[in-house]
């Protein structure tokens, strides 16, 4: 479809960066808005959790119906998408998806929240980025890389999607997910909001799966993602002469471009750091678990979880599930621990 625009200098990877860009602006800002974060849902403080929740579930309740609509369309197909690969590496998704969710509660924010709290002023949440695109990158390329690959060779042959029609299970995931939306406390703007987030991750899978389809330079089908992404700018950060840009690193700039306009707009913009040594190792340790661990899954809670579960690829929701299981054992043991008490708030 890119051909038929003819443009004279712009490729279609060219302008997959544009499309990052404005969707990471748009994400980063609603994010902002709407505290977006899986980890308050799962392991925050009591008086959040359920608010939380119901912002998140919104958000993949439209992200679900808005991808499987564009599935139904005949618009994108996930037949070749490593979430429908007919040989699933669980014990990598596994393993990664507990590592991933341990690390969110030790660092107290998922990725893409650390992401917001960073052009927030948050040092604390730049120290844990820099970290996990390090470690990130060399999971996927570097010396973690033998481990990506043993603990990958684990697979089983198993059908990749769930079975039966897909808009019926598009309806009944958004169904439960409003319903439990509908349950919490969470404020109607914040829901409306929500909706909006959600409906990036269909705009991102058209966008590059159809509106910017090129068979002489094509672009990989992806939508919001931020673990290769993260490993992404970091290569291109420190060798942009040798590499092009890509769709992550215009979301992972667009998202701090974003939630910088609205911290600073809103007046939200501040300063903070470390307390103590402890609390900088704890937050390094989580940083090391969600880079590996988001390799290992395949994604981390918006790639593999708002992105990946409305592709109905089992592989994206046994990682979400693992992710949420990770961070819920993370917090009971840390729950016993009298120095979690004294962790300051995002």
């Amino acid at each position: 479809m890119f051909e038929s625009f003819e443009f004279q200098t712009l490729t279609a990877p060219q302008a997959a960066i544009w499309l990052g860009l404005a969707l990471g602006i748009i994400f980063g800002a609603l994010a902002q808005i709407t505290r977006f974060c899986l980890r308050r849902a799962v392991a925050g403080d009591a008086a959040e959790r359920r608010p939380a929740l119901s912002i998140w579930l919104t958000a993949l309740a439209t992200a679900t119906l808005g991808t499987q609509t564009a599935v139904a369309m005949g618009w994108i197909s996930f037949a070749d998408h490593r979430f429908f690969a007919a040989e699933m590496p669980v014990l990598a998704i596994i393993t990664g998806g507990l590592m991933s969710g341990a690390g969110m509660v030790l660092t107290r924010g998922c990725v893409s929240r650390l992401t917001v709290l960073f052009a927030s002023g948050n040092l604390r949440a730049l120290t844990v980025l820099m970290i996990f695109a390090v470690t990130a990158h060399a999971t996927l390329k570097g010396i973690l890389a033998p481990l990506r690959t043993t603990l990958g060779s684990v697979t089983v042959d198993i059908a990749p999607a769930l079975p039966g029609h897909p808009l019926l299970w598009a309806a009944l995931i958004a169904a439960v997910a409003v319903t439990l939306a509908l349950r919490a406390n969470a404020r109607v703007l914040h829901l409306g909001l929500a909706a909006m987030l959600g409906l990036l991750v269909p705009l991102g899978w058209v966008g590059t799966g159809l509106v910017l389809f090129d068979e002489f330079d094509p672009v990989a089908l992806q939508s919001l993602s931020f673990t290769a992404p993260y490993a992404d700018s970091l290569f291109w950060t420190i060798a942009n002469t040798a590499i092009p840009a890509n769709f992550g690193v215009g979301l992972v700039g667009g998202t701090i471009m974003g939630a910088l306009l609205l911290a600073i707009t809103r007046r939200e913009f501040h300063w903070q750091s470390f307390t103590s040594p402890a609390q900088t190792g704890r937050y390094a340790a989580g940083a090391m678990l969600m880079g590996v661990g988001g390799v290992l899954a395949g994604g981390c809670t918006v790639g593999a979880g708002l992105a990946g579960v409305p592709s109905l690829g089992l592989s994206a929701i046994l990682a979400l599930v693992a992710i949420v299981a990770g961070a819920k054992l993370a917090d009971l043991a840390l729950g016993t621990t009298p120095q979690t008490h004294a962790i300051p708030a995002e």
